[in-house]
């Protein structure tokens, strides 16, 4: 995990690029506590692709489906996936 102070971000623009392309998000620091984290545009959108990948795929299910699962149902399936070391599954 790399951490950096936030005052890095206006120092050492070029290393903290380097190491958000070559390593990963970089966790930044102000006063000693969390405040933010840099990452790629590549690792933004495959994050928050499969969120809307998920959530269309969901929508789709919805609106061609009569079957509904309850609040308990859904994210007691996701618990259980995480649990398990596994990307949760659609019910």
């Amino acid at each position: 995990m790399n951490i950096r102070p936030i005052s890095d971000l206006r120092n050492h623009y070029p290393e903290i690029e380097r190491d958000v392309k070559e390593g990963g998000p970089v966790f930044l620091t102000k006063n000693g506590y969390g405040s933010m984290v840099v990452m790629s545009l590549e690792q933004f959108e495959h994050i928050n692709g499969n969120v809307e990948s998920a959530l269309d795929a969901a929508d789709l299910q919805a609106a061609t489906a009569s079957l509904r699962y309850t609040h308990d149902e859904v994210f007691g399936s996701i618990r259980e996936g995480l649990r398990n070391g596994r990307e949760a599954e659609a019910l």
